[in-house]
């Protein structure tokens, strides 16, 4: 899948260097050797490659040419003045300009898909109200220990740390973070602390299948709660 982005680091006596997108989490890898445009790489340039992912590390950018570059491929031949094919490109291209163009279809915006809309920012701070809310209620009613309050708060805050860790793993091309453990530490309590990661890192928050995933240990971690605070479940097993 091509996407565009802007080279923010280069090393030229390593030859290698970082794209940044916004349709990816992390900055993105790559080698002089994957630079298909002419010259050396220079911070700032726009530029288009094709994304992998090698297990283990992050993401890395291959066939990056600079924005506006010929791509070499698909390129149709030039027709020669006053020929067949130049009389009739010319006289469709006139056909063309008097048709209305048909309307594209709306795409998400970037906010929306990250979480990061005021309706996304409303239910995920309303959940977690809810969220303390039930925990204080807990406490408060002796069906959760005083320490879990604390102890939440640990947790988050690790959550976050985790999350930051593995942010900065992505972009120096270190070991990363599994994303089991990142969802297992949002099932057990510390999703509040994923979710200010993904929004203040811009981490995990553009990946629709991790943010699904993500969601889903929300919900099950706040209803597991809401059926120990409520009774639902017995405290005594």
């Amino acid at each position: 899948m091509q996407k565009q982005g802007t080279v923010v680091r280069w090393n030229a006596e390593r030859a290698f260097g970082f794209i940044r997108s916004p349709d990816t989490d992390a900055d993105v890898f790559f080698h002089v050797r994957d630079f298909r445009g002419g010259g050396v790489p220079r911070e700032g340039q726009p530029v288009y490659y094709e994304e992998i992912h090698v297990a283990g590390k992050g993401p890395r950018a291959m066939a990056v040419q600079p924005v506006g570059a010929p791509t070499g491929k698909n390129t149709p031949p030039r027709p020669q003045a006053g020929s067949a094919h130049s009389a009739g490109a010319t006289r469709t291209t006139g056909e063309s300009k008097g048709q209305a163009r048909a309307p594209r279809r709306q795409q998400p915006s970037s906010a929306a898909r990250s979480g990061r809309s005021p309706a996304f920012q409303g239910l995920a701070f309303l959940l977690m109200v809810l969220w303390m809310g039930m925990l204080a209620f807990g406490a408060w009613n002796h069906r959760l220990p005083v320490w879990l309050l604390g102890g939440a708060a640990a947790l988050n805050l690790l959550t976050f740390i985790v999350y930051y860790l593995d942010k900065s793993a992505a972009q120096s091309g270190q070991w990363r973070v599994p994303e089991n453990n990142l969802h297992l530490l949002a099932l057990v309590g510390g999703w509040p602390g994923a979710w200010f990661a993904q929004q203040m890192l811009r981490h995990k928050s553009s990946k629709t299948r991790f943010r699904a995933t993500y969601w889903a240990t929300v919900i099950l971690n706040c209803a597991g709660l809401a059926a120990w605070v409520m009774r639902w479940i017995s405290p005594n097993v």
